[in-house]
C-alpha cells in the first residue's frame, strides 16, 4: 500500500519536497484544457513533483457531474484530456482517471458508462480509469467501462470497493500546512512520472558540467520527424474542435505551430 495526495491547486516545488519527505509516494493532479489554469497541471509543475520522488497521477474534470452528459461529453473530454496529456509529457500505456465528482444515482449509469467508452476511444494509447464512489466503481467495473478505479469516501456509505486501485479515504484536509485531499493505493493505478524509461535518475546526464570545448549558451536543437508532427498535430486538432473558448482554442492553435517549428514545418 501507498500514501498518496489529490489537489485541485499546483503543486510547488517546496510542498514537493515537503510531501516525499513526509511519505507520500504520489500525487493526483488534473489533466484540464488552459481556461481551468487554476487547477490545470503543467509540465513544469509534473517534472516538479517526480523530482521529488512521487508519482502522478492524472485525472481529468471540469465540472462535477459531467460524465452525466453522455456520449458527446465523453469524446469531447477524452480529446480534450489526450491533448493535455501530451502537453504534460504523460507516457503511454499509463492511466487517465475520468470524475464523477457527485452522488450519482442508478438513472445516471448508462450516461457515465457511455461517457467513459466515448472518452477511451480518444485518449489513443492511454488506459482509462474512473473517480467516484462505491457505488461507481463497482458499476463501471461490472460494464468494463474502464481499466482502473478511484473509489472516495464520499457518497460511498461506508463500503469499500474491493476493485479500487486508489481509495480517497479523507478530503479538506492538511498536510505540513498544505491544503489536499488524501488516499491510498494497492497497485495498478496506472501512475507515471517524468524520468526517462529505463534511467531512474531524473538528470540523465551523470555529469552536469559541459564539454571542455563546449558552449554552455548554445542551445541544443530540437528535431522532429514530419510524419510525427502530424500525427500529434491531428490529435491537438481534435483537442481544437472540442475546445468551447477563444482562449482554449488559441492555445491548441500556439502548441500545434510549437509542434511544426520542432518538425521544420511552416507555422500558421
Amino acid at each position: 500500500m501507498a500514501k498518496g495526495i489529490d489537489k485541485a491547486t499546483p503543486v510547488t516545488a517546496a510542498q514537493a519536497k515537503a510531501l516525499a519527505s513526509a511519505g507520500y509516494a504520489f500525487a493526483a493532479r488534473y489533466l484540464v484544457p488552459p481556461s481551468y489554469a487554476w487547477k490545470r497541471m503543467t509540465a513544469d509543475e509534473a517534472k516538479l513533483i517526480t523530482s521529488a520522488g512521487m508519482q502522478i497521477v492524472s485525472v481529468y474534470e471540469t465540472t462535477a457531474n459531467r460524465a452525466a452528459s453522455g456520449a458527446d461529453a465523453g469524446r469531447n473530454d477524452g480529446a480534450a484530456a489526450y491533448a493535455e496529456a501530451l502537453a504534460v509529457g504523460q507516457p503511454k500505456g499509463t492511466a487517465i482517471y475520468f470524475a464523477v465528482d457527485y452522488d450519482a444515482q442508478p438513472k445516471d449509469f448508462d450516461a457515465i458508462e457511455a461517457y467513459l467508452k466515448a472518452a477511451a476511444k480518444q485518449v489513443t494509447g492511454y488506459e482509462t480509469g474512473v473517480y467516484g464512489s462505491y457505488a461507481v466503481v463497482e458499476e463501471m467495473a461490472k460494464r468494463r467501462a474502464c481499466t482502473h478505479f478511484w473509489q472516495t469516501y464520499a457518497w460511498s456509505r461506508g463500503k469499500r470497493s474491493d476493485k479500487a486501485n486508489i481509495f480517497q479515504y479523507k478530503i479538506d484536509t492538511r498536510v505540513s500546512g498544505i491544503a489536499l485531499d488524501l488516499n491510498e493505493s494497492y497497485g495498478n493505478e496506472g501512475w507515471w512520472d517524468t524520468n526517462p524509461v529505463g534511467n531512474p535518475n531524473p538528470n540523465p546526464n551523470p555529469n552536469p558540467d559541459p564539454k571542455p570545448d563546449s558552449d554552455p549558451d548554445e542551445e541544443e536543437e530540437i528535431t522532429m520527424k514530419p510524419e510525427d508532427a502530424e500525427k500529434i498535430i491531428k490529435f491537438l486538432s481534435a483537442a481544437w474542435f472540442a475546445a468551447t473558448t477563444k482562449a482554449d482554442k488559441a492555445e491548441f492553435n500556439r502548441l500545434a505551430n510549437e509542434v511544426r517549428k520542432a518538425a521544420g514545418m511552416p507555422t500558421e
